[in-house]
């Protein structure tokens, strides 16, 4: 998939990355840092983080293919080098996500079972647990780094594209004035 509707996919495809990275970090420290949020997400927490990681190739190789097709320069290089290293942070995202679902849901059973047996000590025990405290670190990290990382990406590819592309003056004093 290299052209949509005519146009280069990754300009397309870089919307869908720079919305959802940002997105999927977000909702990954909430869940992480407040575990109501976690329970009300549910499942969407990990699907946003997966349609997060598998837009980030797509759009890269369609990135991959817009290069190949313009005139390279060092801005358009750079911009190639910081793309390729989106893919670990938003891998990193995604596991993540879903180890705080899948902790969350261990964490609600047991609490829902609590009448049953020692649901409750499990859900007590997560909640104040040295590996839950690291997975809301890390979760932190790993957010933080992923969305520098959209930014500088996104930073350098609108330097690439729009680097002497227009006037910083205006070419007419407009027709309304």
């Amino acid at each position: 998939m290299n052209l949509i509707n005519g146009l280069p996919a990754h300009v397309l495809l870089v919307h869908v990355v720079v919305v959802l990275v940002p997105l999927t970090a977000l909702a990954l420290v909430a869940s992480a840092l407040w575990p109501p949020a976690a329970r009300r997400l549910g499942v969407l927490l990990p699907l946003l983080a997966l349609v997060s990681l598998v837009s980030v190739p797509l759009t890269t190789h369609a990135g991959e293919w817009l290069e190949a097709h313009v005139e390279s320069n060092a801005l358009v290089r750079r911009h190639t080098e910081l793309g390729d290293g989106l893919l670990p942070w938003a891998l990193g995202l995604f596991v993540l996500a879903a180890v705080v679902w899948w902790a969350g849901r261990r964490a609600g059973a047991a609490s829902a079972g609590a009448v049953e047996g020692d649901g409750a000590g499990i859900a007590t025990r997560w909640a104040a647990s040295p590996v839950r405290v690291v997975v809301a670190v890390l979760s932190l990290a790993v957010a933080a780094g992923a969305v520098v990382d959209v930014y500088r990406i996104g930073d350098s590819g609108a330097k690439a594209a729009w680097h002497d592309s227009f006037s910083k003056t205006a070419s007419h004093s407009g027709d309304g004035d």
